[in-house]
């Protein structure tokens, strides 16, 4: 079973941008007003239509979990807005989070 995220933001070159330059996702553009972003196992395809007819934003935190938590950390953290550090969990896991460049959390932690 896949899960894939549909999110809106507000500017789709400048997100296209933030995840391919500053996260080294995948980005497939898949019309002038969408694109897909990958890595890890995980889609999120983000769009600039207002689908939802609303200014409401997705509240929580995006858990991605990647094979060696510890050297994306290494990668990232000079080029991201932290939200927590690397650090080892009270519930068992390893992780970090930031907060991308449309304001959505993203969590990574170690996977197996």
């Amino acid at each position: 079973m896949s899960l894939s995220l549909l999110l809106r933001c507000q500017n789709l070159i400048h997100t296209r941008d933030y995840y391919r330059d500053v996260l080294a996702f995948d980005v497939v553009e898949t019309s002038e007003l969408s694109l897909v972003v990958s890595r890890f196992d995980v889609s999120i395809m983000f769009t600039e239509l207002n689908l939802w007819e609303n200014d409401l934003q997705m509240s929580g935190t995006i858990y991605i979990s990647v094979p060696d938590v510890d050297q994306y950390f290494a990668e990232v953290q000079d080029r991201v807005d932290l939200a927590w550090e690397l650090q080892d969990m009270p519930y068992g896991t390893r992780e970090f989070a930031l907060r991308d460049c449309n304001g959505y959390y993203l969590a990574f932690m170690q996977g197996d």
